[in-house]
């Protein structure tokens, strides 16, 4: 074998490193790239969600009893303050037993980048992970080795800068990461942004970015799924948008908050010319702000109503919650005569409970039973660590 990916049984969602070597890139469809998995032998998985986020969460407390404040930045990535942590043990030393740790507990091995800043101690983890030779962990504490490494990267390595600004950095004749650095802080300002100025600034050991130990709050909830097979039939794509709206409902109660906009997309598949293409979009305003399931999947059955057209071969939908309120922020219109439903919250929470509990599930009849449509995830994964069936045995 060389190399795997995993896909949601559509397009490559995460790469091993052997597989960026031979090409695939993030976003292929699958169906693009038979041949080179026939001839290199390459391990195709399906995403596992729920796998990922408790291992993921694993990871996480474990990097929470190592350092005094730990940023959760993404699923598979967080920062650690590490004020202190040099009067005890050697940063490298410290580093390698992050690594240890995490590798001994739950399986994963991880790299770790340690830099002043969050701007270089995200090139640290890149060199970590890029270089063999570094065993996973690089320290950029030493002004020489920031300066080294920054000379040997180019410029879109910079966290933060993405492929446009990369093409203007270019053609100003800044190529690498050095000669970012090595700008005055001022004049990036103006002729680009403060954004551009705080990251010269942090890849010259200036720290702007702070620790954030609060998950910052989401400004929107997005539900949204590529189907198993094209949906041509109405009921099918009802069930489907009943089904995403309940889980986005889900999220928003988890979030502590409420929605007075919900926007319905979907959309045919545009690696097919040949197929006859649409894509709508729709958005609606609540007249009150609501984390009711039961009201976010009127709304949204009405958005489908508006948006849906016979003779597609429907992709992939999905809903997106905005506008998001605090629990008895939002001041109603004096002449607003729309009404919560009575016992909402205590019936939500309720649901929300049993759901959770892993004893059974509490659905609306609209969401249906069948579901043909549902993603594909023939090359799923075990659940090793969700399901007592599928934990692996040891002989």
């Amino acid at each position: 074998m060389l190399g795997q990916f995993r896909y949601n049984d559509g397009c490559v969602v995460a790469r091993s490193q052997e597989a960026k070597a031979i090409g695939i890139k993030m976003g292929t469809p699958l169906f693009q790239i038979q041949d080179l998995v026939r001839r290199h032998n390459i391990e195709v998985f399906s995403s596992n969600y729920a796998l990922y986020a408790d291992i993921s969460g694993r990871v996480m407390s474990i990097l929470e009893e190592l350092a005094p404040r730990v940023e959760v930045y993404s699923i598979d990535e967080s920062f650690m303050d590490l004020t202190g942590v040099a009067n005890a043990i050697e940063l490298e030393a410290f580093g390698l037993q992050v690594r240890e740790t995490v590798q001994q507990w739950t399986g994963i091995t991880v790299c770790v980048g340690i830099a002043p800043t969050k701007t270089l101690a995200k090139l640290a983890n890149h060199a970590a992970k890029k270089y063999r030779a570094t065993g996973g962990i690089v320290d950029l504490t030493s002004q020489v080795r920031q300066r080294k490494l920054m000379s040997l990267l180019p410029i879109d390595e910079v966290w933060g800068i993405g492929r446009r600004l990369t093409q203007r950095l270019q053609a100003d004749g800044i190529k690498t990461v050095l000669d970012l650095a090595n700008t005055h802080p001022k004049q990036i300002r103006r002729h680009y942004s403060v954004v551009v100025e705080r990251t010269v600034r942090e890849l010259n050991g200036e720290s702007c970015l702070s620790l954030e130990e609060v998950t910052p709050t989401k400004q929107q909830i997005i539900c949204s799924r590529s189907f198993g097979k094209r949906i041509t039939m109405y009921s099918e794509m009802r069930e489907a948008i009943c089904q995403y709206t309940s889980r986005a409902a889900e999220k928003l109660r988890g979030e502590n908050r409420s929605a007075k906009m919900i926007t319905l997309f979907m959309r045919t598949n545009g690696f097919n010319p040949a197929e006859l293409q649409y894509k709508p979009s729709l958005s609606a305003e609540l007249p009150f702000p609501t984390d009711d399931t039961r009201d976010l999947v009127e709304a949204a059955m009405r958005l489908l109503k508006a948006a849906w057209r016979d003779g597609y071969r429907y992709m992939k939908a999905g809903v997106m919650l905005s506008d998001l309120y605090e629990p008895g922020v939002y001041q109603p219109s004096l002449f607003n005569e729309a009404k919560h439903r009575p016992n909402a919250k205590a019936l939500m929470s309720v649901i929300d409970q049993i759901n959770n509990s892993g004893k059974g599930k509490i659905f609306l009849a609209s969401q249906g039973t069948q579901k043909a449509w549902t993603m594909k995830r023939e090359r799923l994964s075990p659940a090793y660590t969700t399901r007592w069936a599928e934990i692996p045995a040891v002989r």
